[in-house]
């Protein structure tokens, strides 16, 4: 079973950024590809942004550039380095990994975006 560690996440002013950084563990064959995604107060959840192990890159349009994805296939990791960062992008941020045939969820953390 995979285990996802989510760190990073925090209160910023608009225009600051923040990094998140998940860490896989545990026991598993393998892992496809790493991602983010999120939740706002009363809104559903919705994709962030995703890797693969061969470095395909997917954004969800509201991103618009100031998100980058990163990613380490012999270490396990995703960071998500946010810029520009609006109120709107508060949420909670959560981490997954495709392995072992299914999606597997970090325990999110908290991202406030306010002045």
């Amino acid at each position: 079973q995979v285990q996802l560690v989510e760190s990073g996440g925090g209160l910023v002013q608009p225009g600051g950024s923040l990094r998140l950084s998940c860490v896989a563990s545990g026991s598993f064959t393998r892992i496809l590809g790493m991602g983010w995604y999120r939740q706002a107060p009363g809104k559903q959840r919705e994709l962030v942004a995703t890797i693969t192990n061969d470095r395909r890159i997917n954004y969800a349009p509201f991103v618009k550039g100031r998100f980058i994805i990163s990613g380490d296939n012999v270490k396990n990791t995703v960071d998500l380095q946010m810029n520009s960062l609006e109120p709107e992008d508060t949420a909670v941020y959560y981490c997954t990994a495709a392995a072992d045939g299914g999606l597997r969820w970090g325990q999110g953390t908290q991202v406030t975006v306010s002045s």
